[in-house]
């Protein structure tokens, strides 16, 4: 009745494992019970789960992705752990099975749940406020693509507690993530989880650019957009490409452990290197998809903080399209070894190496936007400076491992790790956190505490280096990737002072839930309602901070790159006298109900409980036809809500300038 599930499948045997759980089921009972405490269950429903607000969304992205972090840097940490004590004469303290799923859950983790989910939160925030819309092209969906990927995050946080996590490394080569090397539940609490999420993140991607094409203000042409909008509207083209390959490739192999095809086999026809073809068409556009939204806020953060209009415009956005381009002609260099011949190594040899040229663009842009400007050190602009130097080194040691020869000294060695790291924490998660400093005030209507938020970033910074630099070294020493223990006394220098810097980085992590939290504490000595907290010079409106619901009372009109700038210089336009009803979607629960469902049905299909998987999709399909026939799905906000509404931001507004 129950399948694979019976009462083993909770490792009870680990005590790693063991103190985890104990410590989420208290801390999850600690969080329930305060939030029943303080009465807040209302509040939670009908302002966030059922919200389909762009802005609502976003924040609970983010705030997902925060928590993740959490996690999949606690994997990280037990690694460097591990391979700190694991020397010659030692097997450290995690049995090779356990540090297996270790691995691929971080990488996992922090590709799928923290770099992707942070990056759509602040697309989801930010973008329909530059372009002048009052919401997402389609709101439902909207929430249905965050509900589905939370379906996700749940599915790899319940592998740790019910059966186990896939042990195959996070692009889960076949034959090992066959159903002949990998016979358990872990290879399918990773299938499902990716399918989920990917989903979330196509759906998302394809509301963002519809929104971008569609809704933008009146006079706002493609070549007015703020070029955090322009970096968000290429990543969302990738997405639309890219992930449909990734979901092929899950689902061929999910054909072949359920079904017993034979796509990725070596008997009746099959092939393991059509795969890792197909993931990697996928992948290295997602790395893509991950630093150009990046590359977006630090044009933002530079040209705001450097108090000047940000330099090539157009040179920059001709570098974003380029990038988004040659992004997909590149992949074959992650395995180079594979005996492709001279002429396919080549080829992708010289495209990696020419992506690096618009690459080369955008720094240059960024540091002439610097250049006789009145740069303010700001944590958000620290964070860009930070990107500009760790980044450069990722793109110098890319161009090598570029090289067929290089690589096939260097493939797989921890010097891949290295440099892997380098851009995507260097590239991606530094602009993150940039974007989430710079644009903070925004969302929540209140000041980051800016003493912890140096805190942290320089124990981000320290750490990182310490962390990551004494890999590339090990790398040319010949230390492989994926090794839980190793016979070389020569590394184990390095691997400690690796070790320490994971330590900084925890610092770093600590510092920021400590901001988090202090400035949430200290919120009314740091409002900010006034409007744009930064006084950007890039196009965000004239609204409070935060925004009310439906972004604009009157929607803006462009009439110049930086329009609001410009209005701002020749003074603001007094509100007007009258305010015309505004069309809203209402929130609904629908989402939330219908990836309830799905949840159970993706947990039924990993433990093979067949009637459970066929009852939840029924009833996901029945929600949905039901949803279908209620028309109460969109209504007017009233002139006289409208005005109540801005005359107390602007009360509020007067309150805080005296």
């Amino acid at each position: 009745m129950f399948g694979k599930l019976t009462w083993d499948a909770i490792p009870t045997h680990d005590p790693i494992v063991v103190v985890t759980l104990i410590g989420i089921v208290l801390g999850g009972a600690a969080l329930l019970g305060a939030i029943t405490y303080f009465k807040k269950w209302g509040v939670l429903w009908r302002d966030w789960f059922t919200s389909v607000d762009h802005k609502r969304i976003g924040i609970m992205y983010i705030v997902v992705a925060i928590v993740m972090l959490i996690r999949g840097f606690a994997d990280a940490l037990m690694m460097r752990a591990q391979l700190a004590a694991a020397g010659p004469g030692s097997e450290g303290f995690l049995p090779p099975e356990h540090y297996d799923q270790i691995f691929t859950a971080h990488g996992v983790i922090m590709i799928f749940f923290v770099a992707t989910p942070f990056v759509v939160g602040l697309m989801n925030v930010v973008v329909p406020l530059q372009i002048g819309a009052r919401d997402m092209a389609y709101p439902f969906l909207n929430a249905f693509s965050f509900w589905i990927f939370v379906v996700g995050a749940v599915l790899v946080m319940l592998s740790l507690g019910v059966g186990e996590f896939a042990q195959t490394g996070w692009v889960a080569y076949p034959p090992l993530s066959g159903i002949e090397y990998s016979p358990g539940v872990g290879v399918d609490y990773y299938i499902w989880a990716l399918q989920a999420s990917g989903l979330g993140t196509l759906l998302t991607g394809v509301n963002l650019f519809v929104t971008i094409l569609k809704m933008r203000a009146p006079g706002m042409s493609l070549m007015k957009m703020p070029v955090f909008t322009w970096t968000s509207f290429v990543t969302c083209a990738i997405i639309i490409a890219a992930f449909p390959i990734l979901t092929v490739a899950l689902g061929a192999l999910t054909l072949d452990r359920y079904l017993d095809f034979n796509f990725y086999t070596n008997t009746l026809g099959g092939n393991p290197m059509m795969y890792v073809n197909l993931v990697w068409a996928w992948g290295h556009p997602e790395v893509y998809i991950l630093v150009l939204p990046a590359f977006g806020i630090f044009s933002e953060v530079t040209a705001t903080f450097a108090r000047k209009k940000l330099f090539g415009y157009k040179s920059m956005v001709g570098a974003t399209i380029a990038i988004g381009l040659l992004s997909f002609v590149v992949w074959l260099h992650h395995f180079f070894t594979m005996g492709s011949g001279a002429s396919v190594n080549a080829f992708f040899g010289i495209m990696t190496m020419i992506i690096a040229v618009p690459t080369g663009v955008k720094i240059f842009t960024w540091l002439f936007t610097m250049y006789r400007g009145r740069v303010e050190f700001s944590v958000p602009m620290m964070w860009t400076i930070a990107f500009l130097v760790t980044f450069t080194i990722g793109g110098m040691t890319g161009v090598l491992l570029a090289i067929p020869g290089a690589d096939f000294v260097l493939h797989n060695s921890l010097f891949l790790i290295a440099h892997f790291h380098n851009t995507i924490i260097g590239g991606a998660l530094f602009g993150y956190f940039a974007g989430f400093y710079f644009w903070f005030p925004k969302m929540f209507g209140f000041k980051l505490n800016e003493r912890l938020g140096r805190y942290s970033f320089w124990c981000w910074v320290i750490g990182f280096y310490l962390a990551f630099m004494p890999l590339y070294m090990l790398g040319f020493m010949g230390m492989t990737r994926r090794l839980n223990q190793y016979d070389n006394p020569a590394w184990q220098p390095y691997l400690y002072v690796a070790f320490v810097g994971a330590l900084f980085v925890l610092a770093g992590i600590g510092f920021m839930l400590l901001q988090l939290y202090v400035s949430f504490r200290d919120r009314n000595k740091n409002l900010d309602v006034t409007g744009d907290p930064w006084d950007a010079r890039t196009l965000e409106w004239a609204t409070s901070s935060p925004p009310a619901f439906y972004n604009f009372a009157v929607t803006p009109v462009v009439d110049d790159l930086d329009a609001f700038h410009a209005a701002k210089e020749r003074g603001l336009p007094p509100p007007p006298k009258h305010y015309e009803p505004i069309h809203m979607p209402r929130n609904t629960g629908v989402p939330l109900i219908v990836n309830g469902f799905l949840l159970v049905m993706c947990f039924a299909l990993i433990w093979h409980i067949w009637w459970l998987a066929a009852g939840s999709f029924a009833a996901t399909i029945i929600t949905f036809i039901v949803r279908s026939y209620n028309d109460d799905v969109d209504y007017y906000v009233q002139p006289d809500e409208i005005e109540r509404i801005e005359n107390a931001h602007h009360q509020a507004a007067l309150a805080q300038k005296g």
